[in-house]
């Protein structure tokens, strides 16, 4: 009897053969529009920072499910393409070259509807890890934030759209985290109800200053669900 319940415990948190790693990346905002704010109010001074935090991220996947893990990098192409004509530098293409360097698949989204395809088109039962970088509030992530529009999205995931997310893509006991801001304040529960596995998030504002220098983003605050 020992031995069976071993055996049923190690299965249960084995790493699942065919699984997928999701990351959705949010883009930056525009220097034109944040320049106009105050400057303690000031975001994107740096054009990748959503992006860096996502390749530091499939670095720890890697370590943690073996050198073979698919990654499928879902990001915003749009956000990139106008930061890239504001800065005069190619962010798109180095974005497909880094998805190649690292062996992940890119699928690139310019809606919100794309997002929600591009997510939906993982099969049953293989989404074993989420992760969400860009800006966010307590009720949505923020794919476009202060790149249209100053200080505002036309494409988000908010919490009321979460049942057009297939619930049935994620493994049972799927690791989701989103290192936007304030997710924990109300989405994450929304989440755990509507998709059955929990999202990780932030109580207070998350912090990227430091991934330039190879660190995660911190949270200004606690991480919970």
């Amino acid at each position: 009897m020992q031995r069976l319940l071993l055996t049923l415990l190690l299965l249960a948190f084995a790493p699942v053969a065919d699984a997928n790693h999701v990351i959705l990346t949010g883009g930056p905002s525009l220097r034109k529009w944040e320049d106009l704010r105050v400057p303690a109010d000031r975001h994107d001074r740096w054009w990748a920072n959503f992006i860096r935090a996502s390749t530091l991220r499939m670095v720890e996947i890697r370590k943690a499910y073996g050198s073979n893990a698919r990654i499928v990098w879902i990001v915003h192409r749009d956000g990139y393409r106008t930061r890239s004509a504001e800065d005069g530098k190619p962010y798109t293409t180095w974005i497909a070259d880094l998805a190649r360097k690292r062996n992940v698949t890119l699928k690139w989204f310019d809606s919100q509807g794309g997002m929600i395809a591009a997510i939906n088109s993982m099969p049953k039962g293989s989404v074993q890890t989420f992760d969400f970088f860009g800006h966010s509030n307590k009720y949505a992530f923020m794919l476009d934030y202060g790149n249209d529009i100053m200080a505002a999205s036309t494409i988000w995931l908010h919490q009321d759209d979460l049942h057009r997310i297939k619930r049935s893509i994620f493994t049972k006991n799927a690791y989701c985290k989103s290192w936007g801001c304030h997710t924990a304040e109300s989405m994450s529960k929304v989440w755990k109800r509507q998709l059955g596995v929990p999202l990780e998030g932030a109580h207070g504002p998350t912090d990227y200053s430091w991934v330039g220098r190879g660190k995660m983003p911190i949270v200004k605050g606690r991480w919970g669900t």
